[in-house]
């Protein structure tokens, strides 16, 4: 490293932890990096303090952890890093989406404040709160009744992971705090205006989640069709200065210096998405170079020249992850967070010792297990709905299944059934943008799981594809300070920056032919299962999550 060296930092709010990473400008060299879990976790069960019992499906996160990041883990990072501070000239953040938090006019959270401190609904939404389902069932009933013309740009069906779901069952169900709400701000853009003391959104969660298409929201006619109460929700609440990505959302507070040990006035990029920003990561911004985020669960994105209706995406945005480009999303719930249950809940405690004694964790054995088998020979194949289905039937309220089951049934079957299942869904996603007039040509992949070569190369066999990894170990914190050094100055766009700083191992790993062969058998099953509970007349998981919901009301 030479005095003349510039650098960004990057910081990825994920759904567990928070990431930053320092990054030389010049070539993306990773420098250093430091994590902190968040002392809150996700808050599933009891309200922190209050000993208060959330209702199923809710999934929230306490707003302080978020700025304990900037102040340990950042730090932390230039430490490790060994640069002078003084040479950083920008930071830029991506979030978990849709994660929302609930807000005064001057972005304090409502749970903050002593006389909301108990309430369920004064923290942060996160992303795989599904608490909103009948809110998102009713937005999308609504829309198709009175022929919505934004509603083809989302699939044709709106999540209940989404900004106005979100915001609708908040209306609903606490009024008084819905009343409170000056700012219905996502995660994302609410850490930029910590750090930089403006509120502005970024393009990238407004056109996505809070469907802003062409410049504009769902009419105030629409909204009051949904609930009377609910016509002002864009103009009170959400509606406010969009900034486009890569573009500086303002300078770094004294106060957030102090914070980050980071030069005071330096540029702070727009906020971002944890999925949109790990396209630039690895260098894959063209057409038909489709990324998967995979960690908890998956993000699927990608760039086209053209603009299409593909059936239970997430949405398409004009400039959603790069400029010029149309951008696309789809999505998978659940997927290290369905590998994570089965080895918390299901796995004997022998299986535990023997990984032990093999020196490796319970995940390394399975895998090492699962992978001795020959495709198919576990008889089993399951549907990767644990956490609801995103894309492409978006469902919420759909759940696992297992098929195949027998007494000779052990854990690194189902282990892998599982693994496979994932693989499965995201195949559902790629043939359903084939079929819109949007090809996949190659798979990149991202994340945590990329470190397991069992499932990369199971993803490889069943898509048919060539799959690529992001060979950064931080992939969404990379992505995050390309546009960090775009919004300081130092490359033009984003495209120019990942060209020079984001890397990948191409065709990392290839399809087999007979792998192909044999995963070809397994997955019309998967469909057959797909769309049987899915789409057919099945009713029985919904039927279920409705006796579930009544047993614990």
């Amino acid at each position: 490293m030479t005095d003349g060296e510039r650098y960004v930092v990057g910081v990825d709010f994920g759904t567990l932890s928070g990431r930053a990473l320092v990054v030389r400008v010049s070539d993306g060299a990773e420098l250093g990096s430091a994590v902190l879990d968040y002392p809150h976790g996700v808050v599933d069960t009891v309200l922190p303090g209050s000993g208060h019992r959330l209702p199923p499906d809710w999934a929230l996160q306490v707003p302080s952890d978020y700025v304990e990041v900037l102040r340990t883990a950042v730090p932390a990072a230039v430490e490790d890093a060994g640069i002078d501070p003084a040479h950083v000239i920008g930071i830029a953040t991506d979030f978990t989406a849709c994660t929302m938090v609930p807000t005064t006019a001057d972005g304090t959270p409502l749970c903050e404040l002593d006389a909301h401190r108990d309430e369920p609904h004064a923290y942060v939404k996160l992303w795989k709160h599904h608490a909103a389902q009948g809110q998102a069932d009713r937005i999308t009933r609504l829309a198709q009744e009175r022929g919505e013309p934004w509603l083809a740009r989302y699939g044709g069906v709106i999540s209940s992971e989404w900004e106005f779901a979100k915001g609708l069952q908040l209306l609903e169900e606490a009024p008084e705090l819905y009343a409170a709400t000056e700012h219905w701000v996502e995660a994302a853009d609410w850490v930029v205006w910590q750090l930089t003391g403006r509120y502005v959104r970024n393009a990238c969660t407004a056109g996505y989640k809070g469907i802003r298409q062409d410049g504009t929201y769902p009419s105030r006619d629409y909204l009051a069709a949904l609930d009377p109460g609910f016509a002002g929700f864009v103009d009170d609440k959400l509606d406010h200065e969009i900034g486009e990505l890569g573009d500086s959302a303002g300078t770094l507070t004294a106060r957030a210096a102090g914070w980050t040990g980071l030069p005071e006035g330096i540029a702070v990029a727009v906020g971002n998405v944890d999925a949109h920003v790990s396209a630039p990561a690895g260098d894959a911004v063209a057409p038909g170079q489709m990324v998967a985020i995979m960690g908890t669960s998956t993000c699927h994105v990608m760039n086209s020249h053209v603009l299409a209706e593909v059936p239970g995406m997430c949405g398409v945005v004009d400039g959603g992850i790069v400029r010029g480009l149309y951008g696309y999303e789809a999505g998978q719930s659940g997927v290290g967070d369905i590998f994570g249950w089965f080895v918390a809940h299901q796995v004997p405690a022998e299986y535990a010792q023997a990984a032990r004694d093999a020196g490796r964790d319970v995940h390394e054995h399975l895998t090492a297990l699962a992978a001795e088998q020959q495709i198919g020979a576990h008889g089993l194949v399951a549907l990767d709905w644990w956490s609801g289905n995103r894309s492409v039937l978006v469902d919420h309220d759909l759940s696992g299944l297992l098929v195949g089951a027998t007494l000779a049934t052990r854990p690194e079957d189902v282990y892998r059934a599982l693994l496979e299942s994932t693989a499965f869904g995201t195949r559902v996603i790629v043939e359903t943008f084939a079929a819109s007039g949007v090809p996949v040509t190659e798979l990149v992949v991202t994340g945590g799981l990329q470190k397991n070569p069992l499932l990369m190369q199971i993803y490889a066999d069943v898509l048919d594809l060539p799959l690529s990894v992001v060979t950064s170990s931080q992939g969404p914190a990379l992505g995050s300070a390309i546009h960090a050094a775009v919004a300081a100055g130092a490359y033009e766009d984003v495209p120019a920056a990942a060209k020079a700083m984001g890397r990948r191992e191409v065709g990392a790993y290839r399809p087999v032919p007979e792998n192909v062969a044999a995963y070809d058998r397994l997955y019309a099953v998967y469909r057959e299962l797909h769309d049987h509970f899915g789409r057919g007349g099945s009713t029985a998981m919904r039927t279920l999550r409705t006796i579930r919901r009544e047993a614990l009301a």
